[in-house]
Parts: structure tokens; sequence; C-alpha cells
């Protein structure tokens, strides 16, 4: 029996024991919800106490720094009633200096007065005088405007002149630019006639060229090597040169200034002479002894013109044996002086 109560009671107890729980969660929600609202509430209220106080600082600061201005106020009060009194002060002191000095010119009001007038002509007589300059100057002025109206108009002619002067030059120069092409064709011409005359007079031979513009000799024809006398052959073939100059000299108008350039050319080979130190020489030698023989052929000497080259303008830029005998040469050209 008692194992039974004991066990029943054990029962209610365990039948109990939930509800229990259940309103002790409660109640615990119950004050977990009240702490929240009081926290919320604490909050807010530090917050408004918070900004209270952050309005206060700046009232604060606001009525500090007012109260600095109204010192600063007061300060450039006080200064400028300084000054004003000190102004006062000077004017009354000003005040009594001009009546010392009104009182000094009504005792001696006649002498002051009269080197007062004394002072204003002085000062009258140097303004009219300045008048004086000055219309002088404006005198000077227009007379050198005048001047220089007068130049600008004998510039203006001038120019005028120089366009017209640049326009005959312009018209003179191709004139005579046309004149000296038509002499020019002329001395070409009588280059031609020339040219084909000398091939009929001169022996028909190998030696004996027209390249380009020039009558080329080899030098074999005319000169015994490293020699500058004329041989016999030589002399044959330059009498018949002069004749053939001596009638051009005769055909072309005289108003043509032209010349025959006898030029000497040699091949690059050092010479080997004691007569002449260098090809500068012997080509030059032999230039002018064609040009010799020429004048006592009866040529005018006005007419000829000897050059050397040496053996810097070759024909043939090879080192072969041809090469050089093409490069000994004696060449004429017929050209304008």
């Amino acid at each position: 029996m008692a194992g039974y109560l004991s066990r029943r009671r054990r029962a209610e107890d365990g039948a109990y024991w939930p509800g229990f729980v259940d309103a002790m969660a409660q109640l615990l929600l119950v004050v977990t919800f009240l702490l929240s609202v009081f926290i919320v509430a604490q909050f807010l209220a530090a917050r408004e106490i918070s900004g209270r106080d952050s309005v206060l600082g700046q009232l604060k600061a606001q009525i500090a720094e007012l109260t600095e201005l109204l010192a600063m106020e007061k300060s450039a009060k006080s200064e400028v009633e300084a000054n004003l009194l000190a102004m006062t002060d000077s004017l009354n002191a000003e005040k009594a200096k001009n009546a010392e000095v009104l009182a000094g010119l009504t005792a001696t009001g006649g002498v002051t007065v009269s080197g007062l007038q004394t002072a204003l002509d002085k000062e009258k007589a140097i303004s009219a005088d300045a008048l004086a300059k000055v219309e002088l100057l404006n005198q000077q002025i227009a007379a050198m405007r005048r001047q220089l109206a007068e130049l600008n108009g004998l510039l203006a002619d001038s120019e005028a002149k120089n366009k017209q002067s640049e326009a005959q030059i312009t018209d003179l120069g191709k004139r005579l630019n046309a004149a000296l092409a038509q002499k020019v064709q002329e001395l070409q011409r009588y280059r031609s006639e020339f040219f084909g005359r000398l091939r009929q007079i001169l022996s028909q031979r190998s030696d004996i060229l027209v390249v380009g513009d020039r009558f080329v000799f080899q030098s074999e024809v005319l000169f015994p090597k490293a020699g500058a006398e004329l041989n016999p052959a030589g002399s044959e073939e330059m009498t018949k040169l002069a004749s053939a100059i001596k009638q051009l000299e005769v055909e072309i108008p005289p108003d043509i200034n032209w010349v025959l350039r006898v030029d000497g050319h040699t091949d690059a080979d050092p010479i080997q002479s004691a007569q002449f130190k260098s090809n500068w020489e012997l080509s030059t030698a032999r230039a002018i002894a064609v040009v010799k023989f020429l004048i006592a052929q009866g040529v005018q000497p006005r007419h000829l013109v000897a050059a050397g080259f040496g053996e810097y303008q070759p024909l043939d830029p090879g080192t072969s044996e041809d090469a050089k005998s093409q490069n000994r040469r004696i060449e004429l050209k017929l050209t304008e002086r």
C-alpha cells in the first residue's frame, strides 16, 4: 500500500511539473520583453540627452563668440573716441594757428599783397612765354606734317616709277634672253656647219672624232709621247683646222661673241719627263701649242682659249691601254665667250 501511494505521489508530481515550467518560461519572456523596452527607452533617452548637450555646447560657443565681439566693439569704440578727441585738439590748434597767420597778414597786408601780385605777374609772363613756345612747336609740327605728306607723295611716285622700271627691266630681260637664245641658236648653227666642214676637210681617221659638242683629236695624231711639240702629221691637220676657223671668222656676225676652246687631256699614268712635272703641265702645254700654231696660221687670238685638264676628265675610266689612248686627247669646242 505504501508503495502504491508513493508511486501515485510521484505521478501527481510529474503531472504538475510541465505546467510549472511553462509558467516560468512565460514569466521569463515577459521579463526579457520588459528589459528590452527598458534598454530601448534608456537608449532613446541617452540620445536625446546627448543631442541636447550638443545644442547646449553650440549655444555656449555662440555666446562666447558674441561676448568676444562685444569686447572688440567696445575697444574699437574707445579707439574711435580717442581719435575723435585727438582730431578735435588738432582742429583747435589749426584754428589758433590760422588766426595768428591772419593777424600777421593784417598787420603787413600791403607788402604781402604786393609780393603776391608781383609773383602773379611773373607767373603770367611765364605762362605767356610757354604758350608762345607751344604755338611755335605747333607750327613746326604742322610744317613737318606737310613735309611728311610731300615725302609720302614723292615716295608713292617713286614706287610707281619703280614698278614701271621693274616692268621695263623685266621686258628688257625677256628681250635680252630671247636675243641671247637667238644668238645661241645662231652659234649652234655655225657650230654644226663648222663641225660638218671639219669632217670634210680633215682626214677621215678613226682617231679624229666628234663627241657631243666637241671635236676630238687623239694625242698621238698631233704629238709624240710625253711631248708638247706638234709632229708633221699634226701640223698638217692643224693647218686644215686653221683654214676652217678663218673661214668661220668671216661667216659668224661680229655681234656673236664666240671662242674656240682648245682643251688638253692626258691619261692617268704619272709623267716620266724632266720637262713636265705633272700631267697638268703636259695637257696645258699641248693646248697652248695648238693655239700658238693656229695663231701663226692667221687665226685671231681673241677667238682662241687654251685649257689643261690633266688626267681628271677621262672619257673612259678604265685602265687598259685602249682606255688610256682615248683619254690622251685634244678637244676643240666652239662656245660663247
